[in-house]
């Protein structure tokens, strides 16, 4: 059920408002849809489909209109235009027939599927021929699935990555959903943001430390304890003690935290001093004691990543020795493991437009018709314009209609839509790539 201190007829952009004047006099239906448009050179080829549900549980569903709610957005409506532009009696209307639920009806793909740039993600329609204005009028909010569509595919981009050197240095993907842990939460510009983006990553993982995502899939997809983390440090922690007691901090952490992993940050005044004669050193019995499943975590966070860790990991090889895994690669002890704690910048997805076809940018043109989303023969998604598809080959899912929640999807649901294949791990080369879009303008396996 919607929040009911939400007003929905405020939540799209102001010149919305204006729409229900502009139309043709004949017109019953407003059909649109909503796609990651595929350009040439875009970083990804496919996304991974997330979010919509929370949107429509939290905003859309239940009665959504009021009196009260009306006459607020006519008052602030007057006050911002400066003139009477706000169809109070359509609003009124839809509360009087539709008891204030939406009589709209959305598709869409199942939340964890991996589309192709190109194809349809979800549809929107009006349900009853009189509110025709209403399909447009929300896509101001659902043009916001952009942010977790975005999270959960450039995460899953990662963990393809994550993949393909945990296969090939330690001869399997154990703990792969362990391997990228998000610390997001401070990053973003709200606390919506924070578990939106945080929710996303939990697709893909289930290591964070985004309080705001996990209690986001415990109340809108059903998963009670979505991710992990364990105790940590951070620098106002160790350095409270001062630059002469380091040894001390961290010699506290371990007394403290004695029957699970802790994750000490070590570069408050010198990284390479702190591995070699505080961890490697002072305190090396001390860390020699613990087991895997109570294993100390060292943490840099400054430095170039790459110089950093490799000179952390030669100076605790050095320390505390190695082994050798079932592949020939060295492998510290099972009580000491390595967190790497750096920036990653999102790239956004392309806006997603409806119905225009500039001459500048053919990639914005509109796909015609009722859509449909299927695979076909060769085993590719593709879109069906014009209504030519089959509805028993359609992947799109009534997911709301009339104010009404129909497909509620677990976390568990989606994070096995999101799965990796075999494919993922070897990704083709780009003229391969090339090969298969020349095949198939949305083809992807």
């Amino acid at each position: 059920m919607a929040a009911h201190d939400f007003n929905f007829l405020l939540a799209t952009d102001s010149y919305k408002i204006t729409h229900y004047k502009q139309y043709p006099p004949n017109v019953s239906k407003i059909y649109s849809y909503f796609e990651c448009r595929r350009k040439k050179g875009s970083q990804f080829n496919e996304v991974v489909f997330f979010g919509l549900q929370y949107l429509l549980k939290k905003y859309l569903t239940g009665p959504v209109v009021t009196e009260e709610k009306i006459q607020e957005a006519k008052l602030f409506y007057q006050m911002h235009f400066k003139q009477a532009v706000f169809d109070e009696e359509g609003w009124r209307k839809v509360l009087e027939k539709h008891d204030g639920r939406l009589p709209i009806r959305i598709k869409a793909v199942p939340e964890g599927r991996i589309i192709p740039r190109g194809n349809v993600l979800f549809t929107v329609e009006n349900t009853d021929p009189n509110f025709y204005w209403l399909t447009n009028y929300i896509e101001t909010m659902l043009v916001q699935m952009w942010y977790p569509i975005t999270v959960a595919t450039i995460s899953r981009e990662f963990k393809k990555i994550l993949a393909k050197h945990l296969k090939a240095t330690s001869g399997s993907l154990e703990g792969l959903d362990l391997k990228l842990h998000d610390f997001g939460y401070r990053g973003v510009s709200s606390q919506e943001s924070a578990a939106l983006g945080g929710a996303a990553h939990l697709v893909n993982f289930c290591s964070t430390d985004t309080v705001a995502g996990l209690l986001m899939a415990q109340r809108y997809y059903g998963c009670p304890m979505a991710g992990f983390s364990i105790p940590a440090a951070e620098h106002s922690t160790i350095i409270s003690w001062g630059k002469s007691k380091e040894k001390e901090a961290f010699e506290r952490l371990l007394d403290q935290f004695t029957t699970g992993p802790v994750s000490v940050v070590s570069d408050s005044y010198d990284i390479f001093n702190a591995c070699k004669h505080i961890w490697g050193d002072k305190l090396k019995e001390r860390v020699m004691e613990r087991s895997q499943d109570s294993c100390l975590v060292i943490r840099p966070d400054s430095g170039d990543p790459a110089e950093t860790l490799i000179e952390v990991i030669r100076i605790l090889e050095e320390c505390f020795g190695c082994s050798l895994n079932s592949v020939g690669y060295k492998v510290l002890p099972s009580y000491l493991r390595i967190i790497q704690g750096d920036g990653i910048d999102l790239q956004s997805v392309d806006e997603m437009d409806v119905y225009k076809q500039p001459v500048t940018d053919p990639s914005k043109g509109s796909k015609r018709g009722r859509l449909s989303l299927r695979r076909n023969s060769n085993g590719f998604l593709e879109t069906i314009e014009r209504g030519a598809g089959k509805p028993e080959e359609d992947l799109l899912v009534p997911v709301f209609e009339n104010g009404n929640l129909i497909q509620d999807y677990s976390l568990e649901e989606i994070r096995k839509n999101a799965r990796l294949w075999d494919d993922d791990l070897s990704p083709l080369h780009n003229d391969e790539h090339e090969l298969l879009h020349n095949h198939i303008i949305n083809g992807s396996h």
